[in-house]
């Protein structure tokens, strides 16, 4: 459990860090290459963190209560949504900085309520 936990922290960390080059915040020229390079390689750490948000198994009833499927539905769902807005924009030149906040905070919500229910419970 800790070792799968640590994996997505770091999955969650790299794609935050890919969203983040994203939105340029240095001011530095993104060619289309980079840019489209940028993108694939969030789909894929996309794809991988959606993995171990599928794979997580309840072990009591307690652990169920916390991990709805319902829950990891419209986590995906939401995150989907919000990931193909990120790349629409990104193609049209005009990102939406607000797109990635939105992506960043559901990640990071999503880590903190881990957090949170492995240490409270």
């Amino acid at each position: 459990m800790k070792n799968n936990f640590l994996t997505e922290i770091i999955i969650s960390a790299v794609l935050i860090g890919l969203l983040v080059l994203l939105l340029n915040p240095f001011e530095f020229l993104m060619t289309t290459p980079v840019q489209t390079m940028t993108i694939a390689a969030i789909l894929i750490i996309f794809v991988s963190f959606c993995v171990f948000v599928w794979k997580e198994k309840s072990k009591d009833e307690r652990e169920q209560l916390h991990k709805q499927i319902a829950s990891r539905f419209a986590y995906l769902s939401g995150a989907s949504i919000l990931l193909v807005g990120v790349i629409i924009e990104s193609f049209n030149h005009n990102l939406d900085p607000w797109l990635i906040l939105a992506l960043i905070v559901m990640i990071l919500a999503k880590i903190a309520g881990s957090l949170y229910a492995n240490n409270k419970y």
